[in-house]
């Protein structure tokens, strides 16, 4: 285990985990099984929806740094490639170019050191529940990114996009309509399984990201294993 008894950790990150901070969200889920170890930890919900690099760089003084947490668990990179306006029915592109956001999570790491703040890396999750979609395609080279960073950096990295393509090959397809948030066009013939809407967690997503934040902490497999069965009420 990493953590500390009594130690504080900073969720930062967009919608995912602003989301993530409700009842039977991925925050949620992650603290009740550490907590349920006697650790005694508190934490800093710091999700925004909407939220890109440059977002979370800019606000990063006021929604963590000067509330002075322990570990900070950074998830940026969907609406780095995906993020748009809708006015009048047409969409602007709003996203950030992979060089821009190269240095925006340089320096939000910066920072955090410098405050003495331990990071551990989310990779992206994905942006509909289809590897196939262009959006997924576009986010491989940032979540690449991550991947290099944490390895030249020596943080914590938990592959939540490696964990959500094995967890979707495994649950069965069923036949139905998913829709996806933000594109009134796009439907599959396949219901969503990890998502409510493509992109935000269902219950099953949301067990999904805390067991790999838990296991970026290193919590045993065994004891993971007991707190999915306490959240799916096995």
């Amino acid at each position: 285990m990493l953590l500390k008894s009594g130690e504080k950790i900073a969720f930062l990150g967009d919608s995912i985990t602003a989301g993530g901070a409700r009842k039977n969200g991925y925050v949620t889920l992650t603290m009740e099984a550490l907590n349920h170890e006697g650790l005694k930890l508190t934490h800093i919900p710091a999700g925004k929806s909407g939220n890109r690099s440059k977002d979370m760089l800019a606000r990063l003084e006021a929604s963590v740094i000067s509330k002075d947490p322990d570990w900070m668990v950074l998830s940026c990179g969907v609406n780095d490639v995906w993020h748009f306006t809708l006015t009048l029915g047409k969409r602007t592109f709003q996203g950030i170019p992979l060089e821009d956001y190269e240095k925006n999570i340089r320096e939000i790491l910066k920072q955090a050191k410098a405050a003495d703040i331990k990071v551990v890396i989310l990779t992206s999750t994905m942006i509909g529940e289809d590897p196939e979609k262009e959006t997924n395609k576009k986010l491989i080279p940032y979540n690449e990114f991550l991947r290099k960073v944490a390895k030249e950096k020596k943080l914590p990295l938990v592959d939540l996009s490696k964990d959500m393509h094995a967890a979707l090959e495994k649950i069965p397809d069923e036949k139905g309509k998913a829709r996806m948030f933000g594109e009134p066009k796009y439907e599959r013939n396949i219901k969503n399984k990890l998502t409510t809407d493509g992109c935000h967690m269902n219950l099953l997503g949301n067990v999904m990201m805390a067991k790999g934040v838990l296991r970026g902490f290193g919590l045993s497999e065994e004891k993971i294993g007991a707190a999915e069965k306490r959240w799916l009420g096995k």
